[in-house]
């Protein structure tokens, strides 16, 4: 069982609820070591100041904000701990919104909310209010020393709360809109939802896998075994500039007919 990275109340209006919160995600990347190409020797850094040449250890180092006269506040761990903020182990409702309100531009990492003993009921009354009335919390919640704003939604038997983005944190992507000069025409739409057609279906996400981790765990082993490289495979198709873009959509769905139609022969046999 993972290790809780918080634990708190969730509170809307007189209701609280005692929950922890654990990583609902986790990075399945293969992790590299930096190491002397020649020997395979383990490189290590050295946290140096710059200002009287002493090793630090990790216990010696505080965090620094430079004003632009000069002037350095030193920020330690305790200064963090005590900032005055509400949020570092109190979750307040902000308000109730309806569950599609929310751009999912603004969803950064998410979190199982696990209830505790004095807490179960109300948890299942939270989840059931908010799953009947389509509804998400917006709260605030500081993670880490970090104040975030956040929702709370139903999933499945589960609340999972997800930290988002202060809105001043989103980009502006007008840059990268097309030309407003751009048309299409109603054949061509008329081919991409065939194209669209053909390659629908039911989500299921166990059917996908990391091909680029699959292929470097082949690399590594190789490696470790001291066997030849895997052969790479070029299956890139040609994804040079479109110039007949209805003959391109005609290919496409050709293309996705005689795929469906092999992986039905194959399924069968």
């Amino acid at each position: 069982m993972p290790r809780a990275m918080w634990s708190g109340s969730v509170s809307f209006g007189l209701v609280s609820i005692p929950v922890k919160l654990y990583g609902a995600t986790e990075d399945k990347d293969i992790t590299f070591h930096q190491v002397h190409a020649e020997d395979g020797g383990r490189v290590r850094y050295q946290r140096v100041c710059e200002k009287c040449g002493q090793v630090l250890k990790w216990g010696d180092i505080a965090k620094g904000y430079e004003a632009p006269d000069g002037r350095v506040a030193i920020l330690t761990s305790e200064d963090l701990d005590a900032l005055p903020l509400t949020s570092l182990k109190a979750v307040d409702v902000v308000q109730f919104v309806e569950a599609d309100e929310i751009d999912e531009m603004y969803l950064q990492r998410a979190y199982f909310m696990e209830p505790q003993k004095t807490g179960q009921k109300p948890y299942v009354l939270l989840r059931e209010a908010l799953c009947r009335g389509n509804k998400v919390a917006v709260v605030k919640v500081a993670l880490r020393s970090r104040e975030s704003l956040a929702l709370i939604r139903p999933h499945h038997d589960l609340l999972v709360m997800h930290t988002m983005y202060w809105p001043d944190e989103l980009r502006d992507g007008e840059f990268a809109a097309p030309s407003e000069e751009v048309t299409i025409s109603d054949a061509e739409i008329e081919m991409a939802n065939l194209l669209i057609g053909q390659l629908e279906g039911t989500f299921d996400p166990d059917a996908f896998t990391d091909s680029y981790r699959e292929a470097l765990e082949e690399v590594v082993e190789a490696k470790l075994a001291g066997t030849p490289m895997p052969a790479h495979e070029d299956t890139e198709e040609g994804t040079g500039d479109v110039v007949d873009l209805m003959a391109t959509l005609k290919a496409s769905v050709e293309a996705a007919k005689k795929r469906r139609a092999e992986a039905a022969e194959a399924k069968a046999s």
